[in-house]
């Protein structure tokens, strides 16, 4: 693979030195014999804690940067042309489950670009990673999105309740930044959802079009009721087709 950025470099030593404890805490969730609301403060003070890490290690090396966050939201610093967007913990729901399938997510934009992106799954242990024109990775190799030309052939990951059958098989997994990193990887085929915000599609989007990928054009001002669709370029036109509602 190519070298990596000084930036990448960053991101991937935030976002590791956050995983330990957001691994410590998922371990602690299954022990929790506690009320429903009980367990979403747990989940909510986990989100806050990994996010404070990652904050303070990119503040380390990149002080005048601003920021994007799930849980503070827009920060600007001294730089307002570079951006860090961080999800601390996107599917936030499997992980008050127990359900071991979340992500860190942390972007960076520059001048209104994303030129970085990563995805972190701490209890897989697979990073995923992308720079802009540099290609996208996972955990040092190179992936690109499927080669499927049959729709009938391929699986896609959805984010909606569907209220028909769209004709083609898919699955529901609750966390848009693995969605997204399984498209750039190959392993989904597409993905379509609605009302995203940008801090748990930032990163992908850089994936998927560095793994070879389509996928919607974003204005990087809205940080809400963002809608994605994400694909194979052979099967783009026709997912599209398939999705006349969306």
């Amino acid at each position: 693979m190519n070298s990596i950025s000084a930036n990448l470099n960053i991101m991937i030593k935030a976002s590791e030195k956050a995983s330990k404890i957001l691994i410590r805490d998922f371990g602690e969730i299954e022990k929790l014999q506690v009320s429903k609301k009980s367990q979403r403060d747990f989940v909510t003070n986990a989100d806050l804690k990994v996010e404070k890490i990652i904050i303070e290690e990119l503040e380390k090396a990149r002080p005048n940067f601003s920021f994007i966050s799930e849980e503070r939201g827009l920060k600007k610093n001294k730089d307002i042309d570079h951006t860090w967007v961080i999800d601390p913990i996107d599917g936030t729901n499997n992980f008050l489950h127990g359900v071991p399938h979340f992500a860190i997510s942390i972007a960076l934009i520059s001048f209104n670009e994303i030129i970085s992106g990563l995805i972190f799954d701490p209890i897989k242990d697979e990073i995923f990673f992308a720079e802009k024109d540099k290609g996208a990775f996972l955990n040092n190799q190179r992936i690109k999105v499927s080669k499927k030309k049959d729709i009938d052939e391929c699986l896609f990951a959805i984010g909606e309740n569907l209220k028909r059958d769209p004709g083609f098989l898919s699955r529901k997994s609750g966390c848009a930044a693995l969605d997204l990193a399984y498209v750039a990887a190959g392993r989904y085929d597409g993905y379509f959802q609605k009302k995203l915000n940008l801090w748990d599609i930032a990163s992908g989007i850089l994936l998927v079009r560095e793994a070879g990928g389509i996928i919607s054009d974003i204005d990087l001002n809205n940080l809400k009721n963002l809608n994605i669709i994400a694909s194979n370029s052979n099967i783009n036109k026709e997912f599209q087709k398939k999705l006349p509602n969306f």
